[in-house]
Parts: C-alpha cells; sequence; structure tokens
C-alpha cells in the first residue's frame, strides 16, 4: 500500500497492511531540540523520509502584511516586539523563554474592554486568494508520491485567548459575552474561509482543534462550550464537507474531553486527537466510539516517550496498535511534541513496533 493508501483504509476501518504513524509534530514543526536532533540523525533525508511517514502537510503563503499594523496595539512593549520579529501576523508577541522551546504570550488586546476599540483591531488577510496560490498544485505533487497530506486550518478559542489573553477571555465568556462572541465569530471566519480553501485542493485530512480540557476535565461548562465554541466548530465541518465530502475532519484538544465526544462525533468529526493516556484511556475510548470516531495519537509523552525505555517504547505502541488499533481507526503518533527529553533511542523504538506489529482485526 502506499502511504496514502494506508491512511484513507485506516479512516475507513479497513484492512492495512500496517498502522500508518508519524510523529505528532511532522505536521507544524518540532522543538528545537527535537529538530537538531532529527536533522543530525536522519540526514541527508528529511525525518519524513527517513521514518517512512505516512502524512505530511501542507500550508497557506506566508502574509504580506507589515507587522507595523500592530504597533499601536502592543503599548510600551511595541518596539521590542516588532524588532524581534516574534510577532505573528494575528498580532501576538511569542517572546521566546529561557527553557526549552516555551514562549510567553504577549497578548495585544489583554485589557481593551470596550468592544467598539476591539472592533478596531487589524486582522490577517486570510480571506485573499493569495494566501492559496498553488495549494492544489502542492497536494497533487505530494499525492503523487503516495502520500496523504493534511492541513491545519487554525482555532477559534486559542485563537481568540492568544490575543485576548487567557485570564480576560475567560472573564469575557462570564462577564462579556458579546466580546467572547465577536473574537470567537471573526477567528472562525478565518478558520472556516481556510478550511475550505484547503479541503477544495484536494487535502485528506483538515485539521481543527483548540484544548478546551486539562487532564481533570473541561476548563469551562459544558453548556459555556455548546454556546460560544461548538457552533463555530460545526460551522467549518460544514463548510470543509460541503466542499469536498471525501476530507477527513480531525479535532484536536490536550487533556480529558470524554464528556464533548458525543457532540463532537454529531457534528461531524472524523478524528480526535491526541487521546492524552495520562487522562483518556485509549483502549476504553476506542471501544465506547471506535465505530463513529477514528483516533490520531495515544502514546505518551509525558512518561513513556521521554523517561521509558526503548522496550517500554515497544511495549506502548503495541499495546495501542492491538487496543486502539483494533478494526482500523488508528493513526499511531505520540500525543503531543517531544520534548527534548525524548532520545534517539526511543523514537527509533516507536517506529520499529509500529512497523512489526501488525493491525488487529
Amino acid at each position: 500500500m502506499t502511504a496514502r493508501e494506508r491512511v484513507l483504509a485506516a479512516l475507513a476501518h479497513q484492512a492495512t497492511d500496517r498502522v500508518p504513524r508519524l510523529l505528532y509534530e511532522e505536521a507544524i514543526g518540532y522543538t528545537p531540540a527535537v529538530a537538531q536532533l532529527l536533522a543530525e540523525r536522519c540526514a541527508p533525508h528529511i525525518p519524513r523520509d527517513y521514518f517512512q511517514m505516512d502524512i505530511t502537510h501542507v500550508d497557506f503563503q506566508p502574509s504580506r502584511l507589515p507587522e507595523s499594523r500592530f504597533a499601536d496595539w502592543l503599548g510600551e512593549h511595541a518596539e521590542a516586539a516588532l524588532a524581534s520579529r516574534q510577532v505573528d501576523e494575528w498580532g501576538v508577541w511569542w517572546r521566546t523563554g529561557s527553557f526549552h522551546h516555551f514562549a510567553h504570550i504577549q497578548s495585544p488586546l489583554r485589557g481593551v474592554d470596550e468592544l467598539d476599540r476591539i472592533r478596531q483591531y487589524p486582522w490577517p488577510d486570510l480571506d485573499l486568494p493569495y494566501r492559496y496560490e498553488g495549494l492544489a498544485d502542492r497536494v497533487a505533487a505530494l499525492h503523487r508520491q503516495g502520500l496523504a497530506v493534511a492541513a491545519f486550518a487554525g482555532s477559534v478559542f486559542e485563537r481568540s485567548w492568544y490575543i485576548r489573553g487567557l485570564e480576560d477571555m475567560m472573564m469575557d465568556l462570564r462577564q462579556a459575552p458579546e466580546i467572547a462572541h465577536y473574537l470567537f465569530e471573526r477567528t472562525a471566519a478565518y478558520q472556516q474561509h481556510a478550511a475550505a480553501q484547503f479541503a477544495r485542493a484536494g487535502v485528506d485530512i483538515l485539521i481543527t482543534g483548540d484544548d478546551v480540557a486539562g487532564q481533570r476535565g473541561l476548563l469551562m461548562k459544558i453548556d459555556t462550550w455548546r454556546e460560544f465554541l461548538k457552533p463555530h466548530l460545526a460551522s467549518t465541518v460544514r463548510a470543509i464537507k460541503s466542499t469536498n465530502p471525501a476530507c477527513a475532519v480531525f479535532y484536536h484538544s490536550d487533556g480529558n474531553v470524554e464528556p464533548v465526544i458525543p457532540e463532537l462525533i454529531e457534528i461531524g468529526i472524523d478524528i480526535l486527537n491526541p487521546l492524552q493516556p495520562e487522562c483518556m484511556d485509549p483502549a476504553q475510548i476506542k471501544q465506547k466510539y471506535g465505530q463513529q470516531l477514528s483516533f490520531w495519537g495515544t502514546v505518551s509523552v509525558q512518561r513513556t516517550m521521554p523517561f521509558g525505555t526503548p522496550d517500554q517504547v515497544r511495549a506502548e505502541v503495541r499495546s495501542r496498535i492491538r487496543t486502539a488499533g483494533r478494526g482500523g481507526g488508528l493513526i499511531l503518533a505520540p500525543a503531543h511534541v517531544l520534548g527534548p527529553e525524548v532520545p534517539w533511542e526511543n523514537i527509533v523504538a516507536f517506529f520499529e513496533a509500529a512497523d512489526s506489529t501488525p493491525p488487529e482485526p
């Protein structure tokens, strides 16, 4: 089977020669220490080709808008922020931290409580055609190489709180819902437009998602999620499926999201990521929802990948294939980014076990 045939068969809960697998962050980049490790050990190949990963990604073209448009919104930090070249196209300053890959998020709308002022905020241009130039050709070229292709359409809750500040956003949900609704509507509109463009270009998997849970449960009441976020997610799914019904919709949230899984199924989510094993049992989730969902992830990045032995990595990978992968519906991956503690031997063990463990029918 080609990689793409393998991925599409797994998502259709059909037999495959082996489970599709990749390192989680191939789609958006690796942590710096892991990127360096992979570059050194995989050379002269790129990691995707060295390990023959099954899924690759495409992105939109970079923005041509100047970062200087955010100068009035970054306050006393504007000069330093713009000079750092760490302000993204949404106006968020990702201030590099001193510990591994972590960054401090400087939110330009933090403390701005007047909706009229917030309405003046400069937004990206993700709705302009040039951001998607050549996309269909790039997808077709990757398909000709036999690869499945994914694309990230963006987040809504996370993008909004990056701009607004997490504390202010959580307070808005209770005390200024008009601000929360406005920010979610704007970010969701960009997500839906990007998603439709990617789907039209023939992408196989459209990635959406928001971290709406921690390991002990949802970050908000489920009724709040239903009011503020679920309708936008449902609209994004409709935008994708109406454009390309064959495109699988992927939803990401860390933490224990089991309370919302039935409603994710209801609105048409096809793939749930990452089934964080510290707070969700992949075997149990598979048993309860595996007829309606596929899963992407499941291998611990808090315990096994960084701190386990290669044999422990192999054991966890085999367990996931035999339980969460039974009958198809699993794209095996670490549950999140690989931190700098992860040794090369454990990365190799992950792929060795994935390739040597036959899928369970």
